[in-house]
């Protein structure tokens, strides 16, 4: 059986969210900041008259560094019948994977990542890692 990812990046890693948990990918939006939220909150967005809580998922999943703000995306997606926006670094491409390329995370993977891991899948250059959106927008 094979699944259809969407793929990005954060940091030095290859994300992916099954392409059904994705309501749709932007631009990053203005955002409006939260007074006293916590720094994993980027903001609100306002997305064609619905305003949605945006997650610097840099942040959420602890990984260090700069990014480019002219590459950065949003990934929407559902969460309790609400849109949760993800701000990414860098959109990827759409890929197919198959149940015999997925693997649990490598052991080499960061103790604060594993929480948010479902599994990795071996493609040809490089580990696609799962990200388990529940665990991501529940914290």
């Amino acid at each position: 059986m094979t699944a259809t990812f969407v793929t990005f990046e954060v940091g030095d890693h290859t994300w992916g969210l099954e392409v059904h948990a994705v309501r749709e990918v932007l631009p990053v939006h203005a955002t409006t900041r939260v007074p006293r939220a916590d720094e994993t909150i980027a903001g609100l967005v306002n997305l064609r008259g619905q305003v949605v809580l945006s997650l610097d998922l840099r942040t959420r999943l602890g990984i260090p560094g700069e990014r480019t703000p002219a590459e950065q995306m949003m990934i929407v997606v559902d969460r309790a019948a609400e849109p949760i926006s993800l701000v990414v670094d860098r959109i990827g491409e759409v890929v197919e994977v198959g149940d015999a390329d997925f693997d649990d995370p490598p052991r080499t993977l960061g103790a604060e990542l594993r929480p948010f891991v479902l599994g990795a899948y071996k493609l040809t250059d490089r580990l696609l890692l799962a990200l388990d959106v529940d665990a991501v927008t529940s914290r």
